[in-house]
């Protein structure tokens, strides 16, 4: 017995032992073998889920607290479902797929995997390098030379600590206990941020903020209460403009929390960290206590925190110093352009199509003027709720929380807590691209093919940040095709793996019978709805209809691409056996 297999069995052993001893060594147990969840939820709590907590506060305030966490918890179903197909069959996803489903659907998910690594490293460099620069040490991080210093550091510590995961042994084991860590340190900080205003003078509506958490979908029809109070004083000239456009932007939030609640790498990342460990079907048990404990409860603890906070101060507020009513800080400067471009479309919607060839007609500096001067008729009313719509980012919170917190406080904590999410969110994408890379290739889960696409969205994320996401253009270029193929492929992936939970030439005895399996479909099948809806919304407004037709091409290959009847599957090692064998001490 290789020493590989000898720490599987000893933890299966630890696993069978506690069981016996009863509900708490089990759980004790548990706790000490984790790790592919709080993967899960090192890479969720990202700049991702930061910006959509940050800008749900804003738009539905305490009322769509439950937003996130329910969409989450059919993400975690899905997962649930990935996890139990793995370690009961012991095969790889990719080769499952690509022998019982379609090769077309195994490839795209790989595909789609690599390039939402490499792309949205990005963002995380910005997030990381923000952070530093205006939360935490400002007068070290500054100038064109602090863009650079903060990627220098942020990658060296990304790829320090993930070099430790390949390692094995210690260094796996400190991987995981610096992981499980850093989730905590987000977790805390933004908890800081809200125990510290509950204790402030003004203190926190904890019945509103409870309430928040029963799903409530009448806002897909319905301004949240404070932005219908707004409305209800505006004329009834700008009331329907406003309330499509505030309708709009809940709607948006809504749908867009129903698909990225677990993105496509997840689906990747998930299955390879767990068989990378020599995860079987004893672990299945451990990987749902795992995905509750390191995914769901530090995912509701951190984004209901940030919606929260961000509520608090934004929901159904604005700056008077936007409506010239305050002192123009360099704070609220910031805001200007988002809060100018919510009046410029509030004035052209009450323009024929006449008037707006005229305005198309002036030069740029005309058209400035003209629309300065058309800014100033809009009603007061108006220019509220469009100061109230204006997108904030962590800077923005951790400045309004001053007075509530304390300017040090509010500024460190909260820094602290987004530079944990920008730097864990880093590696975790550097470790599903090594994973997809070697899995692409053929090659072993470790080793130099694992390290070299382990390291490649650093690189993409440190360079891509530097010279190209601050550039509108080359960022949409990146974005929207990566994005768009990615909300494409979760849906047919969900599809994919609700197929192989139904199958029974893969599962064998394995597959559910009876009323857990009605319910698990049930529960699979309110997970794909929710991840389609929000692909299709997502889709059809970055593409339309070439959108629209990825889909259709990849369904159609999908189904006329199949895997030959002839081809059975060969006798396969296990996944543990296969990789190098101190690749997966860490367990």
């Amino acid at each position: 017995m290789s020493e590989i297999e000898s720490k599987v069995e000893a933890d299966r052993q630890a696993i069978v032992a506690a069981r016996e001893k009863g509900t708490g060594a089990t759980l004790k147990a548990y706790t000490k073998l984790s790790g592919p969840g709080w993967l899960q939820g090192a890479i969720t709590l990202g700049g991702g889920s930061l910006a959509g907590s940050l800008y749900v506060g804003v738009i539905g305030g305490y009322e769509m607290l439950w937003l996130q966490p329910l969409m989450m918890i059919l993400g975690v179903v899905m997962l649930s479902a990935i996890a139990y197909v793995t370690l009961s069959t012991g095969e790889k996803p990719f080769r499952s797929i690509n022998r019982h489903v379609s090769p077309v659907l195994g490839w795209s998910w790989a595909i789609a995997t690599l390039m939402a690594n490499m792309v949205w490293a990005m963002p995380q460099f910005s997030l990381g390098s923000a952070a530093l620069e205006q939360n935490l040490f400002p007068g070290v991080f500054k100038g064109g030379s602090g863009d650079y210093l903060a990627v220098v550091l942020l990658f060296s510590v990304a790829g320090g600590i993930l070099w430790l995961y390949d390692s094995g042994g210690k260094g796996g084991k400190f991987f995981d206990i610096l992981l499980k860590s850093m989730v905590g340190v987000i977790v805390l900080s933004f908890f800081a941020v809200v125990i510290k205003m509950t204790l402030s003078e003004t203190g926190l509506p904890w019945g509103e903020i409870l309430a928040g958490f029963i799903p409530d979908f009448s806002l897909l029809s319905q301004p949240a209460a404070k932005l219908q109070a707004a409305l209800d004083a505006v004329g009834e000239g700008g009331r329907e403009f406003w309330r499509a456009k505030i309708l709009a932007t809940q709607t948006d939030r809504m749908i867009a929390a129903a698909g990225t609640a677990v993105g496509i790498n997840m689906t990747f990342l998930l299955p390879y960290s767990m068989l990378k460990r020599g995860w079987n079907k004893d672990f299945r048990g451990l990987a749902g206590f795992d995905l509750a404990t390191g995914l769901f409860i530090p995912f509701l603890l951190a984004t209901s925190c940030v919606v929260i906070a961000s509520a608090t101060q934004f929901h159904g507020q604005y700056d008077p110093a936007l409506l010239g009513e305050g002192e123009m800080t360099p704070r609220v400067e910031k805001l200007v352009g988002g809060y100018n471009a919510q009046l410029d479309g509030r004035i052209m919607n009450g323009y024929s199509a006449e008037e707006l060839a005229s305005w198309e007609a002036l030069d740029k500096d005309g058209q400035q003027v003209r629309r300065a001067g058309e800014r100033e008729k809009v009603p007061t009313a108006e220019k509220e709720i469009a100061a109230m719509l204006v997108s904030r980012d962590a800077e923005q919170l951790a400045g309004s929380l001053e007075k509530l917190t304390g300017k040090g406080f509010s500024h460190v904590i909260f820094g602290i807590g987004v530079l944990g999410m920008a730097i864990s969110t880093i590696i975790i994408l550097m470790l599903i691209n090594g994973f997809t890379l070697c899995e692409m290739l053929g090659k072993p889960m470790s080793g130099r093919a694992y390290r070299i696409g382990s390291f490649l969205p650093g690189i993409t994320g440190a360079f891509g940040f530097l010279f190209l996401w601050k550039n509108a253009e080359a960022k949409f270029w990146l974005a929207v095709p990566t994005s768009v193929f990615g909300f494409c492929l979760l849906p047919l992936a969900y599809v994919t793996f609700i197929l192989l939970m139904n199958n029974k030439r893969v599962l064998g005895e394995n597959m559910l019978e009876g009323g857990k399996r009605v319910a698990m479909n049930i529960a699979m099948g309110l997970a794909l709805t929710a991840a389609s809806i929000g692909a299709i919304y997502a889709i059809w407004t970055k593409l339309r209809w070439p959108g629209i037709a990825i889909v259709v091409v990849l369904a159609l290959l999908a189904v006329l691409i199949r895997p030959k009847p002839e081809a059975e599957p060969e006798a396969e090692e296990t996944a543990a056996s296969e990789d190098d064998p101190g690749g997966a001490e860490e367990a």
